[in-house]
């Protein structure tokens, strides 16, 4: 996955965990990094919320589980009162809650604390450029969350992708926007608009989260493989549908 480089000064981080050796770690992690800048830091959910609104980072690190209080449910209220804040959640293990924060777009991402520091690091850099992240072992929960909804509404039979449909989706899964989907396809804007909407209709999907889930299971499925971790973290753009 391609990130711009065309920021022209660093992305602002706040980190939040009840742990100091952690918060500690994070920071001369990322410290060593001239494109990020570490803001500040906070043990609670309460100092959480009122230093994020204070600092108004680019990126708050959050970790899901406070002893404080829920991350997610902190996660929310900076949204809320920050809207230009995005939010990366952060655990040691799956969080149905969390997965669903970033599925409706209250979170920029969900990663678990396996990542290395260039994961990390690409991950934060992704999100200050307004896409979603989610990790790799939260695709089956989501998939499995996606095919009860889909066994609870049964769908009309649908007519196969045509060959710039496939394309498209296999570009959202990719994380591209529309504007480089629009030129890698020679497409306008308006166009791959309609077609985005019409794929998510006729696939009962809501967010791009899903399609890049989807079409990463489907790829897996098929045997297509990957170089590393890093390329199958599955980036989608934006928190808007299109």
């Amino acid at each position: 996955m391609h990130l711009s480089r065309t920021r022209t000064k660093p992305v602002s981080v706040f980190i939040v965990d009840d742990y100091e050796f952690v918060r500690v770690g994070l920071q001369t992690m990322l410290s060593r990094h001239d494109e990020i800048n570490v803001v500040g830091e906070a043990r609670t959910v309460k100092d959480a919320i009122s230093e994020s609104c204070r600092l108004q980072p680019d990126v708050v690190l959050m970790e899901v589980c406070l002893s404080s209080g829920s991350g997610v449910e902190a996660c929310r209220a900076i949204r809320g009162s920050c809207p230009n804040t995005r939010v990366l959640l952060l655990s040691f293990y799956e969080d149905n809650e969390a997965v669903l924060a970033t599925m409706a777009g209250e979170a920029s991402g969900y990663l678990l604390k396996h990542m290395n520091a260039e994961e990390l690091l690409h991950a934060i850099l992704a999100v200050a450029q307004g896409r979603s992240i989610l990790d790799p072992a939260m695709t089956q929960p989501l998939l499995t969350r996606m095919q009860l909804q889909h066994e609870a509404t049964p769908a009309p039979k649908r007519e196969p992708l045509s060959a710039q449909q496939h394309r498209i989706l296999a570009l959202v899964a990719e994380g591209k926007t529309n504007k480089e989907i629009g030129a890698l396809l020679e497409l306008s804007d308006k166009t791959v608009k309609s077609s985005i909407r019409f794929l998510f209709q006729e696939m009962n999907l809501t967010r791009r989260a899903q399609a890049a889930a989807l079409f990463t299971h489907n790829s897996i499925s098929g045997k297509r493989s990957t170089d590393n971790h890093t390329n199958q973290l599955n980036l989608v753009t934006g928190c808007d549908l299109v």
